[in-house]
């Protein structure tokens, strides 16, 4: 693959080429999918020792576990669950044909639209890029990646190794800064596909307005986790600890507050804190504790805990001896804020690292009227027993999706929709739904030679009152 110009018009040139080439070779077949799916499975695995070593001189320091775990298995596991579900997906699908219209045949059948244009973030640069590319592939699309400016040795990766095995025309990756990716939402893409932060997610749907350009938008928000009264026990504190805590904290899906009974503060606190000792003996010197990724991440997290403690809440730090130096820049020590109040920045703004608010409450009712009047999360998790609270909370309250005794894992499921609503994000994709929304539903209706839809034609007569009477008038 040749370098790609990376102003407007070398970007359109190359648009202008993949949906030149997909109009002249035609959809792509189940075995041209399946070969394109297993030369980006391939390539991935190949490079897998690259990727993280250049994520972790991204971030400062991240642990090879968690790339291995949260970004390359994910990747391996969704091109395989497109690869053997295709067949399916692929399959037209027979649909009703109404009584006047019998002796016809109707179906729908999934075409790819053609080039998608792929907006991915920094916090999983690669899982958020590729997964989006392998469900762009399995629909039979080509595509354009536009990776973050943040983790730019891990971009500069993934642009070397998809050029070892995809031309040009096929998939091309786009490297740059905010003004390419302003430039790329808006070139008039047949789908655009971004996930990153609610604040420049409107700025790309009203760029890619401008040319009528589908979108799915998978965004963020403060996605809560709510703890059940009694609930506060080893399993739902290991798995808080392991969502907040993964990539520290800087994950779209990682529970940003909780809601705990006012009886179990105490022992939450106390849970909290010994979880996360039991999690990394070493504190944020530890292995396999994640750097915040820039400088000013780093300095807008702090901001967050100083402006609690102007406000009189208690920040307590935890996993960590109090004065003891970071060893690596960037490196914040996970803290809990207890109760602050809901105008304050902890409770305003997604969080997006190792900081975890406490909230208590006193009744189901409580915490469902405090959900709703806020913003939709991508994410609502759930710690207790699957009784009448829990199916309260589901039925009475809206968010993207919901982890019940689980954090983060519901994005894992293959099978499953991923995506947010309102604020939080439009459209989804993972599973069928994925497929889905990249390719283009086409309704085709064939009509048998003899059918009633025929004889009900001018000049009307009593067979046109029949199938009135028929369709408009009798009781059904």
């Amino acid at each position: 693959m040749t370098q790609t110009k990376f102003d407007e018009s070398g970007m359109a040139a190359t648009l202008d080429r993949q949906r030149a080439a997909h109009l002249d070779a035609g959809p792509p077949d189940l075995a041209q999918r399946k070969d394109r799916l297993a030369r980006l499975r391939a390539v991935t695995l190949a490079h897998r020792d690259e990727l993280v070593h250049a994520i972790s001189q991204d971030f400062g320091h991240r642990s090879r576990h968690e790339t291995d775990l949260l970004e390359l298995m994910v990747v391996i596991q969704a091109i395989d669950y497109y690869r053997h579900k295709l067949h399916r997906f692929m399959r037209p699908e027979r649909r009703h044909v109404e009584p006047l219209y019998q002796g016809g045949k109707a179906w729908v059948a999934y075409q790819p639209k053609g080039v998608i244009g792929i907006m991915g973030p920094w916090n999983y640069p690669i899982s958020l890029l590729l997964i989006p590319l392998a469900t762009a592939i399995a629909a039979g699309n080509r595509a354009m990646l536009k990776p973050s400016e943040l983790t730019p040795r891990t971009s500069a990766v993934l642009q070397k190794m998809l050029a070892k095995v995809f031309g040009e025309d096929e998939i091309a990756v786009i490297l740059g800064g905010p003004e390419v990716g302003a430039a790329f939402s808006r070139l008039p893409f047949d789908h655009l596909f971004f996930t990153g932060s609610t604040s420049v997610g409107r700025k790309v749907m009203a760029a890619a307005s401008a040319n009528l350009v589908p979108l799915t938008l998978e965004l963020g928000g403060k996605s809560p986790a709510v703890v059940a009264r009694g609930q506060v026990n080893a399993r739902t504190l290991n798995a808080l600890v392991f969502g907040k805590l993964s990539n520290a904290g800087q994950t779209c899906v990682a529970p940003d507050y909780a809601l705990v009974h006012e009886d179990d503060l105490d022992h939450f606190v106390a849970d909290y804190a010994a979880t996360v000792q039991r999690s990394y003996p070493s504190g944020p010197n530890s292995n396999d504790y994640t750097a915040i990724i820039s400088d000013h991440h780093f300095a807008r997290l702090n901001g967050l805990l100083e402006d609690a403690r102007v406000g009189g809440v208690k920040v307590i730090q935890v996993g960590v001896d109090p004065g003891s130096a970071m060893a690596r820049p960037r490196t914040l020590a996970p803290a809990l804020v207890i109760q602050p109040a809901d105008d304050s920045a902890v409770m305003r703004d997604e969080i997006f690292g190792p900081i975890l608010p406490i909230r208590t409450y006193t009744t189901m009712d409580e915490v469902i009227g405090y959900l709703n009047a806020r913003p939709q999360p991508l994410a609502l998790y759930y710690f207790g027993e699957r009784d009448a609270d829990c199916e309260k909370l589901l039925q009475h309250t809206s968010s993207g999706n919901v982890g019940i005794n689980n954090t983060l894992l519901h994005v894992a499921q293959d099978d499953l929709p991923f995506g947010g609503i309102g604020q939080s994000g439009m459209g989804a994709y993972h599973g069928i739904e994925g497929f889905r929304a990249m390719s283009h539903a086409k309704g085709i209706f064939a009509q048998s030679r003899w059918n009633l839809a025929g004889m009900a034609r001018a000049p009307f007569g009593k067979l046109a009152d029949l199938a009135i009477w028929f369709n408009l008038l009798r009781k059904r």
